[in-house]
C-alpha cells in the first residue's frame, strides 16, 4: 500500500477544483471576502500582484501612444439611454444611487433623503460618459487619434461571485480611443489585442488564443469584439481580456463628431479594451500547484527570500551580517530591467514553517543561510519550480551571478508547462457524438476534471451556438486569428461550415 502524499493545500486539484482554488487564495494570503455582498478586500501580497501587472501594462500603454486619464465613477443614467445595445446588456448588473444623503429618522437610525432629479449609474464600463467628454475634445481631423486609459473600479452586480474571477468590484483598466477612419481603429483594436496577448504570455507566462468573439458573445453595442483566451488547469477557458472595435455605434450616440480632410462633418470611429483583476485569477488557476500559490517571477511581488538558520546571538550576529552582504549585491543586479526584490524573514518560526509560508506565497526562489552555509559564504537554495526538498548549494558569487538566469528559467519552464496542458487537452472534433462525449462527465453527481478545447466546425447559426450552450454549457470561445479556411460540416446541425472555432466550458 502506497503512502499517501500530505499536501500544503487540501482538498487537491483533483479533489475540489473550485475549493482547492479558495484555499490557494487563502493560505497565499492574497484577498478575502468584504461584508460587502459580493466584494473583496484586496490583501498586500495579492494587491503587489496587481501593482506589478499595472506598472508593465501601463509602460505597454505609453510606448503605444495612450496617455491616463480618469472620469468619473457616476454616469448619469439618460447617458445610458442614449446607447439601447449596451443599455440592454448591462441593464441586470447595474448598481444605482437614487438619493444624496442620510438623515436622522428620529428613532436611532437614519433614513435615506435627497432623491436625486436623475439616478446615477455606478460605473460598469465608461464607455458613454468618456464618449461625452470626447464630444467636447474632438473637433477636427487634427485632433485624432485620441489615444486615452483609465485604471479604475468598476461595479457590476453580480449574483454568483467568486474571489478575483467574478465579484461585483474589481479593478481593471479600459482604454478609449478615438479614429478617422474605419481603418484607424480597426489597426488600434487588434493592436492592443496583440498587446495583451504580449503580456499574458511573457510575464504572465499563460499562453493564449487570440481570436474573435461570435455575435452573440459580443460587447453589447460593439460591431466587433476580440479577445484572449487560456486555459485553466480544470481545461475551462478564461477569457482573459477584451479588445472592441465599436464602430461610430457609441461616436453617434455621444456625438462623437470631427471636420474631416475634405472639410465635410462626419462622426469618428472609436474602440476600447480592457483587462482586470481576473488576471490574478488566470495566475492562480493556470500555475498554482497543491502546495500553493505558484508565480512566474517577472510578476511575483519578490523574487526571492532568505530565511536566516541560527541558534545563539552569536550565529545570528553573523549571519545577518552575511545576510545583508547578500542584500546589497542582490540589490545591484537586475532582472527584467528591475533590480531583484528581495524578502528577509528572520521570524521567531522554525525554518520548515517560513519555507512553507513562501512556498505557498509562491515566492520563486528561497535562500537558506545557516552556520554551515556562513562558513561557505554559500547559500541552499530551494525554486519554486521544484519539489519542496529539491535544494541545491549556491557560492555567493553564484548566486549574484546566475539568480537572473534562473528567474528566467522558471518563467520559460511556467509558459512551457502550460501551453503543454493546452496542447495536450485540445481536439479536432467532428462528430456530434463525440462532442457531446467530451464535454460530459462521466460521474454527473461529482464530476471529475473533463473535456478541453474542442476545435470544432461551426455553421455560424446562433442557434447552433445556443443548443450546445444549452445542452452542455459549452460556448464558442473564439473564432481564431489564426483559423484556417477548410470545407467541413457544423458539430451541431451538420451543416457545411468553412472553419473550426474554439468551443469549451468557460469562467
Amino acid at each position: 500500500m502506497s503512502k499517501q502524499v500530505r499536501t500544503a493545500i487540501e482538498p487537491t486539484r483533483e479533489e475540489n477544483y473550485a475549493e482547492w482554488y479558495q484555499q490557494v487564495i487563502k493560505a497565499a494570503d492574497l484577498a478575502e471576502n468584504s461584508d460587502v455582498r459580493g466584494c473583496m478586500v484586496i490583501k498586500p501580497w495579492g494587491y503587489a500582484i496587481w501593482e506589478n501587472i499595472q506598472r508593465i501594462l501601463d509602460g505597454m500603454f505609453r510606448e503605444t501612444g495612450h496617455r491616463n486619464a480618469y472620469f468619473p465613477i457616476f454616469i448619469p443614467k439618460s447617458y445610458f439611454e442614449k446607447e439601447a445595445e449596451h443599455v440592454e446588456g448591462f441593464a441586470k448588473e447595474c448598481a444605482i444611487v437614487t438619493h444624496s444623503r442620510l438623515e436622522d429618522d428620529g428613532k436611532g437610525g437614519l433614513k435615506v433623503a435627497g432623491e436625486l432629479t436623475e439616478p446615477y449609474i455606478v460605473r460598469p464600463t465608461s464607455e458613454t460618459i468618456i464618449g461625452e467628454s470626447f464630444s467636447r475634445w474632438v473637433n477636427s481631423y487634427r485632433d485624432l487619434p485620441l489615444l486615452i486609459n483609465q485604471w479604475a473600479n468598476i461595479v457590476r452586480w453580480e449574483m454568483r461571485t467568486r474571489l478575483f474571477l467574478r465579484t461585483a468590484e474589481f479593478l481593471w483598466q479600459e482604454g478609449h480611443t478615438v479614429h478617422e477612419t474605419h481603418e484607424d481603429a480597426m489597426v488600434e483594436t487588434l493592436k492592443m489585442l496583440d498587446v495583451y496577448a504580449e503580456f499574458a504570455e511573457n510575464y504572465l507566462a499563460i499562453p493564449v488564443i487570440k481570436g474573435e468573439k461570435t455575435e452573440g458573445e459580443r460587447f453589447p453595442g460593439a460591431v466587433s469584439t476580440y479577445c484572449i483566451e487560456a486555459m485553466m488547469q480544470d481545461r475551462k477557458a478564461l477569457q482573459s481580456g477584451t479588445s472592441h472595435f465599436l464602430g461610430q455605434n457609441f461616436a453617434k450616440s455621444s456625438n462623437i463628431k470631427f471636420q474631416n480632410r475634405q472639410g465635410e462633418v462626419q462622426h469618428a470611429f472609436t474602440t476600447s479594451w480592457g483587462v482586470s483583476t481576473r488576471l490574478i485569477g488566470a495566475l492562480i488557476m493556470t500555475h498554482s500547484d497543491d502546495n500553493g500559490l505558484v508565480l512566474p517571477p517577472r510578476i511575483a511581488p519578490s523574487h526571492a527570500v532568505i530565511i536566516p538558520i541560527y541558534k545563539t546571538e552569536e550565529e545570528r550576529a553573523a549571519i545577518m551580517a552575511f545576510v545583508e552582504e547578500i542584500r546589497l549585491a542582490l540589490k545591484a543586479v537586475r532582472y527584467d530591467d528591475i533590480p531583484i526584490r528581495l524578502e528577509i524573514d528572520d521570524r521567531d518560526m522554525t525554518s520548515s514553517e517560513r519555507g512553507w509560508y513562501w512556498i505557498k506565497k509562491g515566492i520563486p526562489v528561497r535562500l537558506e543561510i545557516g552556520p554551515r552555509d556562513l562558513q561557505n559564504r554559500s547559500v541552499y537554495m530551494g525554486r519554486r519550480d521544484k519539489e519542496a526538498k529539491d535544494k541545491q548549494g549556491l557560492s555567493f558569487e553564484e548566486l549574484v551571478e546566475k539568480l537572473p538566469v534562473i528567474l528566467d528559467e522558471m518563467q520559460e519552464n511556467y509558459r512551457q508547462r502550460a501551453l503543454e496542458l493546452r496542447l495536450s487537452n485540445t481536439k479536432q472534433i467532428d462528430g456530434k457524438e463525440e462532442f457531446y462525449s467530451y464535454f460530459t462527465p462521466k460521474n454527473a453527481e461529482q464530476p471529475e476534471i473533463h473535456g478541453g478545447f474542442a476545435d470544432s466546425h461551426w455553421c455560424g447559426s446562433t442557434d447552433c451556438e445556443t443548443q450546445i450552450k444549452d445542452d452542455l454549457k459549452v460556448t464558442i470561445r473564439c473564432i481564431p486569428n489564426d483559423a484556417k479556411t477548410e470545407d467541413g460540416t457544423c458539430i451541431c446541425c451538420g451543416k457545411p461550415s468553412k472553419r473550426r472555432v474554439i468551443f469549451a466550458k468557460s469562467y
